[in-house]
């Protein structure tokens, strides 16, 4: 008997970083994401392997049923005993949200399944945890705040087929699904910078910023309905210019297109972590040019990727 959970992909496209302390973002699910699929065995042992897009096993472990224990860790590298104990303390956590997870289990086959390169940062972890979560019968939201951390917009995308606000009210996540889908759409880009960026080292950095908090979840939380609601391209230019500005004060950063694309004409907005993943652009059908001459080839038009 076989098992089968699918978890959606996501970008936030508003709100980076401010998400963390209750500004309303503007956040879509990808049309890619990640299986896993758990099939019984009768061997005492959970057998984890991890598919990447290329149908190469990038990671794999056994587990002993009773206790979790991670078995077979002689001669393993130091990344490989990272990604068995981050799998081990998830699968761990999920047991004390929910006691009858795994129990009496005789033994396990569980393989994930990514559909987008690793390092494309679209949510190979949320959907890992949004995928044990629901295997496990367990609040996605609280397993993810009990083991990785973040805001949970990325759980919220997993979980919802359109795009949605997501904003943490006391604490607690609020999911609001809405329609987006401007008559501008046909100038949206996504370019990936060819490198992943690490969260949780950004979210700590954003942590250590000294600025008015309060001022500035106002004005995102502003921004984000005016560009979820915006008709025009040079009205939603204007407003992901200023949310870049924005940003780039607080976290006295300056922004990716002064950086990088200063010769660019039309608008670019960082996604997620600042300094690497994707970015948003707009444009024309002359922007894939410009990038590739830059050296970015993964280039996608924005109904290309979102769902």
């Amino acid at each position: 008997m076989t098992k089968e959970f699918y978890s959606n992909g996501k970008l936030l496209l508003t709100g980076e970083y401010v998400v963390l302390d209750g500004a309303t973002s503007l956040a879509v699910p990808t049309i890619y994401g990640q299986n896993l699929t758990v099939t019984k065995t009768s061997n005492a042992t959970i057998t984890w392997k991890s598919i990447d897009v290329n149908n190469n096993t990038w990671f794999s472990t056994n587990f002993r049923c009773s206790d979790l224990h991670i078995l077979n860790t002689e001669e393993k590298d130091k990344t490989w005993i990272d990604t068995a104990k981050t799998l081990q303390s998830i699968l761990k956590e999920a047991q004390l949200l929910n006691s009858g997870f795994l129990k009496n289990t005789k033994g396990l086959a569980v393989e994930t399944k990514l559909d987008f390169p690793r390092d494309w940062g679209l949510g190979s972890s949320s959907t890992l945890i949004n995928n044990i979560a629901t295997w496990a019968k367990v609040d996605a939201f609280k397993l993810l705040e009990n083991t990785m951390g973040g805001s949970g917009y990325d759980i919220a995308c997993a979980q919802n087929n359109t795009p949605i606000f997501y904003q943490k009210i006391n604490s607690i996540p609020t999911v609001k699904i809405i329609e987006f889908n401007p008559l501008f759409v046909d100038h949206l880009y996504f370019i990936h910078l060819n490198k992943k960026q690490n969260s949780r080292d950004a979210i700590a950095a954003y942590k250590e910023c000294t600025f008015n908090k309060e001022e500035l979840i106002k004005d995102i939380t502003e921004i984000t309905k005016k560009i979820a609601s915006a008709t025009l391209l040079t009205t939603f230019e204007t407003l992901i210019n200023k949310h870049e500005e924005l940003l780039s004060n607080a976290l006295k950063t300056t922004t990716v297109k002064e950086l990088m694309f200063a010769d660019y004409n039309g608008a670019i907005k960082s996604l997620g972590a600042w300094g690497g993943d994707f970015i948003l652009a707009t444009g024309n059908k002359e922007t894939p040019s410009y990038f590739k001459q830059k050296g970015y080839n993964t280039i996608f038009k924005y109904t290309d990727l979102i769902k």
